[in-house]
């Protein structure tokens, strides 16, 4: 038996004997803290229904790939594949989205390949900018992003990008 099958029930384990210490009602604060998580998700649940509805919507409709078809010039200019372009568009705003669509370019052109690679590394140096913002602004009850969403976006390209030089520095085109 490994170190790490170890992490967890030790770390339960040192949390009990510190409530011990301090006569913490364990139980309690379990309760109270799962009736808290309960009300936050109640709050964000039409935000995420509404955003995972959209996106599902933009992928069946097609939108996804004419958007895709249309940013291929300028992402040749970046140095971003255009094949990733999908990947690109649906990554701000579904996680489970934009593994599908790393999943499929990972089928097509292999694991090994520069491809491949590229969007290995976008799905993991990139953020589902969109439903972050959802969960945590509405668990927060903020409504106005201000400049949130385009820094967020920025940093998103950035990571694209970022991903598409790093994959050919490091293992070539």
């Amino acid at each position: 038996m490994d170190f790490s099958s170890f992490v967890v029930p030790t770390l339960l384990s040192a949390v009990a004997v510190y409530a011990l210490f301090k006569k913490v009602d364990v139980y309690s604060a379990l309760t109270t803290g799962a009736g808290e998580g309960l009300n936050v998700m109640i709050r964000i649940l039409p935000a995420l229904i509404g955003l995972l509805t959209a996106v599902y919507m933009f992928r069946a409709s097609g939108a996804m790939a004419w958007f895709a078809q249309l940013l291929s010039p300028a992402l040749e200019i970046l140095g971003i594949p255009p094949e990733t372009a999908a990947l690109l568009l649906v990554r701000p705003v579904s996680g489970s989205g934009a593994l599908a669509v790393g999943s499929d370019l990972i089928k097509s052109y292999g694991p090994d390949s520069y491809l491949g690679r590229v969007a290995a590394v976008m799905l993991g140096s990139t953020e589902t900018t969109f439903y972050t913002i959802a969960v945590y602004f509405g668990a927060a009850g903020i409504t106005k992003t201000r400049y949130t969403i385009p820094a967020a976006l920025t940093a998103d390209l950035a990571g694209f990008a970022a991903a598409a030089f790093a994959v050919r520095l490091f293992f070539g085109t």
